[in-house]
C-alpha cells in the first residue's frame, strides 16, 4: 500500500490547456486586450488608435488658464468651451435634380470626415416649386476629437485660402454667445478637387459655444486661433472725434 501511495505521488500533474476560441484559434489574452492609448469608435465599431487633437490638447494646457485670469474666473469649468460645429450646406437645385445632392454629399464628407444628414422642406411654397418633403439641403454636426481637428484644418489651411481675406467679422454673435460663419464657396479646402465638382457652393458653419456671453465666446475664438478683425483703437478713434467737433464748430 505504501508503495502505491508513493508511486501515485510522483506522477506528475498535467497543467489545464490554455483555453481556445472557436475555430481552434487561442483565445487573447486579457492584458493584451487593454489599450495602450487613446481610442476612437469608428461607424462599424472598431476602435482605431489615435493621438489627443493639437488643438483641443493646446485648449486644456494653455487657453483655458488663459480665459480664468482675463477674466477672473475661479473654476476651469466656469470657461467657455466648443460644444459642437454645425455645416449646413443648401442645395436648391435638388428641386429639379435629385442627382445634385450626391455630389455635395461626397464633398461634405471629405471635408468633415462623417457622412451628412438629408435635409427636406417642412413646408410647400408655391413661389418657390417647393413642396414638403422635397430633399433641399444637408447637415453635418461634429463633436468631440473629431471637431477639434475640423476647426485645426480650418483655421491654419482653409481660411488661409480665401481671396481677398481681411479677417472675420466679429459681428456674427448671435448674443448668447454662439459664432456663425459664412463661407461662399467651398474651393478653400484642400479636400475638394476643383476638376470634379459641378458648380461652387456656399455653407455656413455653426460654433456653439457653452457660457452664453458673446465676449468669452470671441476671446476663446480668438485665442484658439481664429483671425478675427482688430477691433479699433480707442485712442485713434477719440482724437478722430475731437477733431471732426473742432472742425464743425469752426465752420
Amino acid at each position: 500500500m505504501a508503495e502505491k501511495d508513493a508511486n501515485a505521488k510522483a506522477v506528475p500533474v498535467k497543467k489545464a490547456a490554455p483555453a481556445q476560441a472557436k475555430g481552434g484559434k487561442k483565445a487573447p489574452d486579457a492584458r493584451a486586450a487593454k489599450p495602450t492609448g487613446p481610442a476612437m469608435a469608428v461607424s462599424d465599431g472598431r476602435e482605431v488608435k489615435h493621438l489627443v487633437p493639437r488643438l483641443k490638447k493646446r485648449y486644456l494646457e494653455e487657453v483655458v488658464p488663459a480665459l480664468m485670469k482675463a477674466h477672473g474666473l475661479d473654476n476651469p469649468l466656469q470657461a467657455p468651451r466648443l460644444l459642437k460645429i454645425v455645416l449646413n450646406v443648401g442645395v436648391s437645385e435638388a428641386r429639379e435634380n435629385v442627382q445634385m445632392l450626391d455630389g455635395a454629399r461626397e464633398e461634405m464628407a471629405l471635408v468633415t470626415g462623417q457622412w451628412p444628414q438629408l435635409r427636406r422642406a417642412h413646408k410647400s411654397i408655391s413661389n418657390f416649386k417647393l413642396r414638403q418633403g422635397m430633399p433641399i439641403g444637408l447637415r453635418v454636426t461634429m463633436r468631440g476629437d473629431r471637431m477639434y481637428e475640423f476647426l485645426d484644418r480650418l483655421i491654419s489651411v482653409s481660411i488661409p485660402r480665401i481671396r481677398d481675406f481681411r479677417g472675420l467679422e466679429p459681428r456674427g454673435f448671435d448674443g448668447t454667445g454662439n459664432f456663425n460663419l459664412g463661407l461662399r464657396e467651398q474651393l478653400i479646402f484642400p479636400e475638394i478637387n476643383v476638376e470634379k465638382i459641378t458648380q461652387p457652393r456656399g455653407l455656413n458653419l455653426t460654433f456653439v459655444i457653452s457660457g452664453g456671453r458673446d465676449e468669452l465666446s470671441l476671446d476663446l475664438l480668438r485665442t484658439l486661433g481664429m483671425p478675427f478683425k482688430a477691433p479699433p483703437a480707442p485712442a485713434k478713434a477719440a482724437v478722430a472725434a475731437k477733431a471732426a467737433a473742432v472742425g464743425g464748430g469752426g465752420d
